[in-house]
C-alpha cells in the first residue's frame, strides 16, 4: 500500500473500541491492550438502564440491554461523576479527519434509526473550564461511513493521554484523585501493588540502591523539587532553602522534572532518596518512586489544603510512606505582596472559596502565588524531617 497522510486515512477496528478519559489534551490510541468485554461498572441496574438505554443500538435479534453484555454494539455510560465510558462491540472505522468512528456491521444488518453521540475522553467531567481543552470525539452508526483502509484486527482503546510528568494511575475506570480503590478492582489491588509494578518496570536499570552500597551514606539523601520555571508555586528562595536543609544533614538533591525527563531516571533518583520534598503541584506525582517508609514533605500553600489531601496525601499514606505537610503561612505567600492582609481571600481561603473552585479562584491559588520560606521556621521543621529520614536511613544497614 502506498504512504498516505493520516488526516485522509481510515483505520478499522475489529471487535470493540472503548472511549475512556485518562488526562491531556491529546487522544491517544493503544490498539494491543486487553480489554475486557465488562466494561460497565455496576452502579445499580435501573439507574444503568434509565441512563443509557437510550444510546444503545441493536440489530433486529438482539436481547434486552441487560440480558446480554455481547448483543450490545454500542454502549454509553453517562453515570459516574468523574467520566462517561462508551464501547463500540463490534468492527468501527476511524476517519482521523473528523475524530469520528463509524460503526461498521455486516451487510445484512439494519439499524432502527441513526445513532450518534459526543464524548470527551477525560476523567474530570465535572470540571467544565477543563474538559473545553479535551478534544471531543464522535461515534455513530451513520450509513455513510469512509472507506477502511488499513486494518488491525485488535481491540483498540481510545484515552486523553498524560500531561503530567509521569501518569498516576492506568485503568478503563478513574478512582478519583491519585486514587486506587480495591473495591472497584476484581482482585483488590493496592497502592502497595502499584509500588511493586513501578519497582519491575523502573528498578532494573542498574541503580544501586541505598542499603546495597558500598559505601553507606552518612547523610540522609533528600529530593528538592524545584519548579523553578513554572508558572506559580515557585520557591522564591530555593536556594537558601537548600542551604538551611544542607545545614541540618541532609545530602539534597534538586529535581527539576521535564516532559522530557526519563523515567528511569527519575526512578533512580527518587527510589535512591530518604526524604522528597516540593510544593504542591504534578510534579510530586513522583512520589510514586518514593519506598515504603521514607518521608515525603507536601509544601501547602494558602488555599490549596483540601487539594493537597486529595491528590497526594491519601497516596502517600497508602503506599506507607512518611507524610508530612509544611503548611505555607501567610507571610510566606506571594499574595500578600498583591492582596491585603487581612483579606478573606487570605485569612480565610475556606470561606473565601465556599463551594466554588472556579477557574479565577484556582488561579489565585495555583498561578498567583510563589512560596517565599520562612528560613527558621522552615529550618525547624525540618529538624523534625531529618530525624525520620535518618531513622528510615539506619533501618537499612
Amino acid at each position: 500500500m502506498k504512504k498516505q497522510n493520516l488526516t485522509t486515512v481510515s483505520i478499522c477496528f475489529v471487535f470493540f473500541v472503548f472511549f475512556f478519559m485518562f488526562q491531556s489534551k491529546y487522544v491517544s490510541l493503544v490498539s494491543n491492550s486487553k480489554v475486557s468485554r465488562s466494561t460497565i461498572i455496576d452502579q445499580g441496574k435501573k439507574d444503568l438502564v434509565s441512563k443509557s438505554t437510550k444510546n444503545w443500538v441493536l440489530d433486529h435479534h438482539s436481547p434486552p440491554p441487560l440480558h446480554s453484555p455481547r448483543g450490545r454494539l454500542i454502549t454509553c455510560d453517562r453515570s459516574h461523576q468523574y467520566y462517561d465510558l462508551c464501547s463500540i462491540n463490534g468492527p468501527t472505522v476511524l476517519d482521523p479527519a473528523t475524530s469520528t468512528f463509524f460503526l461498521q456491521g455486516p451487510s445484512t444488518m439494519t439499524f432502527p434509526s441513526m445513532f450518534k453521540e459526543k464524548i470527551r475522553p477525560y476523567p474530570r467531567k465535572f470540571e467544565n473550564f477543563v474538559m473545553k481543552g479535551i478534544k471531543e470525539l464522535t461515534i455513530t452508526s451513520a450509513p455513510q461511513r469512509p472507506k477502511c483502509e488499513i486494518q488491525h484486527n485488535v481491540p483498540a482503546l481510545v484515552f486523553s493521554a498524560a500531561k503530567l510528568v509521569i501518569g498516576g494511575l492506568t485503568s478503563l475506570i478513574s478512582h478519583g484523585f491519585m486514587n486506587i480503590d480495591p473495591a472497584l478492582i476484581p482482585n483488590s489491588r493496592t497502592f502497595i501493588h502499584f509500588r511493586a509494578f513501578l519497582e519491575k518496570a523502573y528498578g532494573s536499570h542498574g541503580q544501586i540502591h541505598p542499603s546495597k552500597n558500598n559505601s553507606p551514606l552518612v547523610r540522609p539523601r533528600l529530593v528538592l523539587v524545584s519548579r523553578r520555571d513554572s508558572l506559580g508555586r515557585v520557591i522564591n528562595n530555593e536556594a537558601k532553602a537548600k542551604l538551611v536543609l544542607e545545614k541540618i544533614g541532609f545530602d539534597v538533591i534538586v529535581f527539576e522534572p521535564n516532559p522530557g525527563t526519563p523515567l528511569n531516571e527519575a526512578y533512580a533518583i527518587i527510589n535512591s532518596s530518604h526524604a522528597m520534598v516540593g510544593v504542591h503541584g504534578a510534579a510530586l506525582t513522583h512520589s510514586l518512586f518514593l519506598r515504603p517508609g521514607s518521608v515525603f514533605v507536601q509544601v501547602v500553600p494558602l488555599g490549596l489544603d483540601w487539594v493537597a489531601q486529595v491528590c497526594f496525601a491519601k497516596s502517600a499514606r497508602a503506599m506507607r510512606l512518611e507524610y508530612m505537610e509544611y503548611k505555607i503561612k501567610a507571610e510566606e505567600s506571594s499574595l500578600v505582596e498583591k492582596y491585603n492582609k487581612n483579606d478573606l481571600l487570605i485569612k480565610d481561603p475556606v470561606a473565601f472559596r465556599g463551594k466554588n473552585w472556579s477557574e479565577d479562584i484556582m488561579n489565585i491559588y495555583l498561578k498567583e502565588q510563589n512560596v517565599n520560606f520562612d528560613l527558621v521556621r522552615f529550618g525547624e521543621y525540618f529538624k523534625q524531617v531529618y530525624k525520620k529520614a535518618k531513622q528510615f536511613m539506619d533501618k537499612e544497614r
